[in-house]
């Protein structure tokens, strides 16, 4: 029963990254059939996602990079938010553990969730053509004016975090009812009531491998896999219509 507890809370906790920045039907998307708030909320234990594309067919972004980026740093971060998790539950019913450490420990819960999260969001739209529809296109220029001045933007603030680590993310401003760009330093500061539409890693493990420093390099290969089906059905699914 234990054991069903933990699995099931794993996607409760995953929705209320920042604020529940991810709606529920986008966390549970890498879990099809589990209950997203079954079972309580400690102790749950995660299994990796697969990759939703074959590895070996993305246009400038290299099987060998593509496998390690998932299986060392998703996977990694999967394998420490289960011990995070284990050590949380432990923790919880010492009476002995101080509230410092503690929160050190939650501290750590939430950077890891976040990893996984937006780990999950950033393969499940890479696979495509990078070809928007018209239709999606026409939704982003709502907000933007043009299409292009969000991917101007896009790939801008990518640019500046190029030096090392960090997140780009076309969120659905739910408060404000438009869509944005978001820069994101770390796996914990997502915006909150944002829906993610598209997210862009721009730690260095996420290029290194196949373009060393150049970022720019990367952010067109980024941009010539996006999987645009999944973005559309994202914003379905987490917004309302978008004020022009």
């Amino acid at each position: 029963m234990e054991n069903q507890s933990r699995r099931a809370f794993f996607r409760a906790a995953t929705v209320t990254l920042a604020a529940a920045a991810v709606p529920v039907s986008q966390a549970a998307e890498s879990s099809p059939g589990t209950d997203p708030i079954a079972g309580g909320a400690f102790g749950a234990q995660l299994t990796p996602t697969p990759l939703p594309f074959d590895a070996r067919r993305l246009n400038g972004l290299s099987e060998k990079l593509l496998q390690s980026h998932w299986e060392n740093n998703y996977g990694g971060a999967v394998r420490a938010l289960n011990a995070v998790r284990d050590r949380l539950s432990q923790a919880l019913v010492d009476a002995d553990t101080p509230p410092y450490v503690y929160n050190g420990l939650k501290r750590e819960q939430l950077m890891r969730t976040g990893s996984v999260v937006l780990h999950e969001l950033y393969f499940s739209n890479l696979g495509g053509s990078g070809v928007a529809g018209a239709d999606l296109r026409t939704r982003v220029a709502a907000s933007f004016k043009t299409f292009d001045a969000w991917e101007t933007e896009f790939r801008k603030i990518g640019l500046g975090l190029g030096g090392g680590s960090g997140w780009v993310m076309l969120g659905y401003n739910r408060k404000l009812r438009l869509l944005e760009n978001h820069w994101m330093a770390d796996h914990a500061t997502a915006p909150v009531d944002v829906a993610p539409l598209l997210v862009m890693d721009m730690y260095e493990h996420a290029f290194a491998m196949d373009y060393g420093a150049a970022a720019a390099r990367y952010i067109d290969a980024f941009f010539n896999n996006i999987q645009w089906d999944a973005v559309a059905k994202r914003l379905e699914q987490g917004t309302v219509p978008v004020r022009g």
